[in-house]
């Protein structure tokens, strides 16, 4: 039985056959045959995007067609087939999604509380951890990156309405976390993302310090240059 769903197309004119993308596939869905990539099956792509990013020609685009469901269990069954490693626990923090931003008319008619209180989610996409956030998500093409210390989430009263709106959040602890895979994961984003600007917002606590840092440095590893404003937040949550 299909469903209309979203699903990877590859047009065969672009696509010279390079197959970086079957590696960007850890559902193991992509497969080169007769010089071109082709999707071996539809019930084993998410319909994520993960493999876009790695395509050189832009042969690779999310559509939405009719098509039999994504099944976890057959793609754990085509991985082991394959002898390749099967997904990573299935846990959905590592689903990649973009969520619907409200239209002007929706936010105009948004109750006066909600407003007022920023009460609602200006959230566009998920996972929002540093380390579950491939180079490869679509949501971070041409963006603008606002990058958090955890605790200033929760120090910051209005985070919603004042910073996270009409960006693309990442966030992580620079104390607790490994620094030189964030500053490689920062370098593969900004060498692949075309990122427009970055924001980071750090607590005054010395540990948080780092962070900014981190993300510097993978600017330079990348060979970019990339406009970036710094914030620093009380641990009451005032900006200072």
């Amino acid at each position: 039985m299909k469903v209309l769903r979203k699903i990877i197309e590859i047009d065969e004119e672009l696509c010279d056959g390079c197959g970086k993308c079957v590696p960007g596939c850890v559902e193991g869905a992509l497969q080169v045959i007769g010089g071109k990539a082709r999707v071996v099956s539809d019930r084993y792509c998410d319909g994520l995007g993960d493999c876009i990013g790695e395509c050189p020609t832009g042969a690779l685009k999310i559509i939405e067609r009719e098509a039999v469901p994504f099944d976890e269990g057959a793609v754990e069954q085509h991985l082991a087939e394959k002898g390749l490693p099967t997904l990573p626990c299935g846990c959905p923090s590592t689903n990649i999604q973009t969520f619907e931003t409200s239209t002007s008319c929706q936010e105009a008619n948004r109750p006066a509380d909600i407003v007022e209180s920023g009460g609602e989610s200006s959230l566009t996409h998920w996972p929002v951890q540093i380390r579950l956030v491939p180079a490869s998500a679509p949501f971070l093409k041409r963006a603008d990156l606002l990058v958090l210390a955890d605790c200033t989430a929760v120090a910051f009263p209005t985070l919603h309405r004042d910073l996270l709106k009409g960006k693309v959040v990442m966030m992580g602890c620079p104390k607790f976390d490994d620094a030189q895979d964030y500053i490689n994961r920062f370098e593969d984003i900004f060498r692949t993302a075309d990122i427009k600007s970055i924001t980071t917002v750090i607590m005054e606590v010395p540990c948080c310090s780092g962070l900014p840092m981190i993300v510097g440095k993978g600017m330079e590893a990348a060979d970019r240059e990339i406009q970036m404003e710094e914030m620093v937040l009380s641990t009451r949550g005032k900006i200072i």
